[in-house]
């Protein structure tokens, strides 16, 4: 998500504005629309229009991770790129429009919050890429006053630190506290349909400030500084890179609406076990189990309900509040 910020010192020196790099934001927009690529499969997928599962399948992992690590850098070089005149004097200039920008996207972040723990309580996103973006936004000012290879090695630790914590995470689970699980440190993980942690991910903002430090200089005097999208598409594209916290807002609902009238027209959904496996799974895998372990631990759940004569009510989604807490504790059993 772009996240134009700016800074400056208390100088009465007028500062000189520089023209916007276009590139980055068709940049921001291509990302974008493989955003769109993978969120619609994943709502085909949701509402069982089609037979993949976007996030346990490795291509469709790893694309997701893709898009977000690509984000978070982009937000390291808008960084860069907000701070051109001196990061003290656009941090005086411009902190209104620096503090505006951030509770916008603390807004957004809170409304993904609440949309989803009403519309998928199960996977709701309580620390999803707003989040992230929000808090990376104000964590990585220091960074901004560090030389580039400083940047690069706490790039490298962030990215280091999870696995060289899970050693000692595993004997001392200090952070498994509910409070604490934005971190990214805790051995059991919520399921949410977006967790985006300060570990390992505030890396890739690092890493966006490292490569704008890196390539700015070469890039500001070359043609493709002066670069304008001249065609239709790369217009549009650009202007979505440029507009991308409304463009996040807003693609999600339409996507979903234009499925749930798809689904009025649509042949019934199968009423087999497989949705609620594949359901069953994704949430066990994303406590970082094994996956042939989250298969046994998921077919004894489905076993456990259909001897409590429950599973019926299990597909048509017409549980009580007591049959819920009831499979809650088969589950539970299951994985014990």
């Amino acid at each position: 998500m772009k996240t134009d910020m700016s800074t400056a010192d208390p100088s009465p020196t007028p500062t000189v504005a520089r023209p916007r790099f276009a590139f980055i934001d068709l940049a921001r927009g291509i990302a974008l629309l493989a955003m769109f690529v993978f969120h619609f499969t994943y709502d085909l997928a949701y509402f069982e229009l089609i037979d993949v599962d976007t996030p346990l399948e490795p291509g469709w992992h790893w694309f997701a991770r893709s898009i977000a690590a690509s984000f978070l850098m982009l937000v390291g070089v808008s960084l860069v790129l907000a701070t051109r005149n001196g990061l003290n004097r656009q941090v005086y200039l411009n902190r209104h429009a620096y503090l505006k920008r951030l509770a916008m996207v603390a807004g957004a972040a809170a409304l993904v919050t609440v949309g989803t723990w009403f519309a998928m309580p199960d996977y709701f996103i309580f620390f999803g890429i707003l989040h992230q973006v929000t808090l990376a936004s104000v964590i990585a000012l220091p960074f901004l006053w560090l030389p580039t290879l400083a940047v690069a090695l706490a790039a490298l630790i962030v990215f280091a630190v999870p696995y060289l914590a899970a050693p000692y995470l595993t004997v001392h689970p200090v952070l498994d506290q509910s409070w604490l699980l934005w971190l990214g440190l805790a051995q059991e993980v919520p399921a949410s349909a977006d967790f985006v942690p300060v570990f390992p991910w505030f890396g890739w903002v690092l890493t966006g400030i490292v490569l704008a430090r890196l390539a700015l200089p070469r890039l500001a005097p070359s043609r493709l500084a002066g670069w304008r999208p001249r065609a239709l598409p790369a217009q549009v594209v650009a202007w979505g890179g440029r507009n991308s916290l409304l463009v996040y807002l807003v693609h999600q609902p339409l996507f979903i609406g234009a499925l749930m009238l798809a689904t009025q027209f649509a042949i019934a959904r199968p009423s087999d076990e497989k949705p609620f496996m594949q359901s069953c799974e994704r949430s066990c895998m994303q406590g970082a189990r094994d996956a042939d372990a989250c298969r046994a631990h998921c077919g004894c759940t489905v076993d456990a309900i259909k001897r409590e004569d429950l599973w019926r009510k299990v597909l048509e989604n017409a549980l009580s509040p007591e049959e819920r807490s009831r499979v809650s504790a088969l589950a539970k059993a299951c994985f014990r």
